[in-house]
């Protein structure tokens, strides 16, 4: 019996992993198994690093407001209680870009959290 190469559907299978896999090294980029494990393995890890990087993103806003509160002598906890008790409403992110592009902008709204304290 002859052997079956699947025509164009197989084709085009190998070359979309084969597509995927340009830039890895050796086998990884040019033999179909291999570059299946690796264009597996690095698509699972970008969609883990899709939300890690949501989270590390958080964790470095909150740095930086901790940081620019403390320069107006509070800490993060008691900056975000006062700005909530305040109903002042503006994202982390918001606050991050505004601690390192305005520095006073920022103490005017640690002043308004220290005073809703």
């Amino acid at each position: 019996m002859s052997r079956v190469t699947r025509g164009i559907v197989g084709t085009r299978r190998r070359k979309k992993v084969l597509k995927m896999a340009k830039g890895y090294t050796g086998g990884r980029a040019r033999l179909l198994r291999t570059a299946t494990e690796a264009v597996n393995r690095a698509m699972h890890f970008a969609y883990r690093d899709r939300k890690v990087r949501k989270r590390e993103f958080r964790q470095l806003w909150i740095a930086r407001i901790n940081a620019a509160a403390r320069l107006n002598g509070l800490s993060y906890s008691q900056f975000i209680n006062g700005l909530r008790r305040g109903k002042v409403s503006i994202d982390r992110k918001n606050l991050s870009d505004l601690a390192l592009s305005d520095p006073e902008g920022f103490s005017k709204i640690a002043q308004r959290a220290r005073e809703n304290l």
